[in-house]
């Protein structure tokens, strides 16, 4: 008895663990930093913790919904790459139909849980993120445009805007210039990821930079962004709409991202990819850290 048991505590535990796979939330946690950010920006500091939380859990069964579906459509690459192929629906965890019905609910309960707890703004731009991610990311992009990844960056641009509607009920220039910030990231953060896992792509016929423009290209692209980046965020103080705590913390910030970005092109290897992709994910959660610590200063 003790032993059925134990192995249906494991199998419980296995499934939950399958589903929860689905929403990929690593790639939610960076998200949520964003959201949050920007709610602390809006609010020149501490938001209501009631509105914070609910933006917070809205935000992620949205991001999740998507990441479900994306693995629902791409089960197919998904088995043909290394880096994917224990992925839950390709390891048969979760079979496809479940895995889309999942996402479908995640979905459904975001869009209820915002609009009635937070606004129907922040519902309606968690919905479009979901849609644009989905439909034209996913379902377009990804597999026909080698500017894939550009153009569906967008879907990861929207959380701060979330948070900005969540704490105004609107939106200002402010907030579309993080949503900027975010879209120009994207390229240099991915496109580092891309260069490690080349070969997969190819192997899944995903017509990313570096498969399709190759190495050396994806590199000089890598560090154009960069500085596009940099420089954005330094518009943001020009216009007056962040201060000087913000500015001197952008431009540290961005003269390392520019580094990691130079090294790359001229080492040309795997580690100096490495190092970038990493170093991103740091870049933007305590950039958006800056912009809140210089609202409320």
């Amino acid at each position: 008895m003790t032993g059925e048991r134990v192995v249906c505590r494991q199998s419980v535990g296995g499934v939950v663990a399958a589903y929860l796979s689905l929403t990929k939330p690593r790639v939610i946690s960076l998200l949520l930093a964003t959201t949050a950010g920007a709610m602390f920006v809006a609010a020149r500091g501490m938001p209501p913790i009631h509105l914070l939380l609910f933006t917070l859990v809205g935000g992620a069964l949205g991001a999740g919904a998507a990441n479900a579906i994306n693995c629902w459509f791409d089960r197919d690459i998904d088995s043909l790459m290394r880096r994917t192929v224990l992925r839950a629906i390709p390891s048969g965890a979760v079979s496809p139909g479940q895995a889309l019905g999942f996402g479908v609910a995640l979905g459904a309960v975001s869009f209820a849980l915002l609009a009635v707890y937070v606004n129907l703004l922040a519902a309606a731009l968690t919905m479009s993120a979901l849609a644009f991610y989905v439909f034209v990311y996913t379902g377009w992009l990804k597999r026909s445009s080698v500017q894939n990844i550009v153009i569906g960056g967008a879907a990861g641009a929207v959380p701060p805007l979330v948070g900005w509607a969540a704490v105004t009920g609107e939106l200002s220039l402010l907030a579309v210039y993080l949503f900027a910030i975010v879209f120009f990231w994207t390229p240099p953060h991915f496109w580092a990821l891309a260069l490690l896992i080349k070969s997969e792509y190819e192997r899944a016929h995903v017509p990313m930079m570096p498969v399709i423009r190759g190495e050396a290209e994806t590199r000089d692209q890598i560090l154009l962004y960069s500085v596009l980046l940099v420089a954005l965020t330094a518009v943001v103080f020009a216009f007056g709409l962040l201060g000087p705590v913000y500015l001197v913390a952008a431009l540290l910030l961005g003269a390392a991202f520019i580094y990691y970005a130079v090294r790359l092109r001229t080492e040309a290897t795997p580690a100096a990819a490495r190092r970038l992709f990493k170093y991103s994910m740091l870049y933007l959660t305590l950039l958006f850290v800056a912009m809140a610590v210089d609202r409320i200063v």
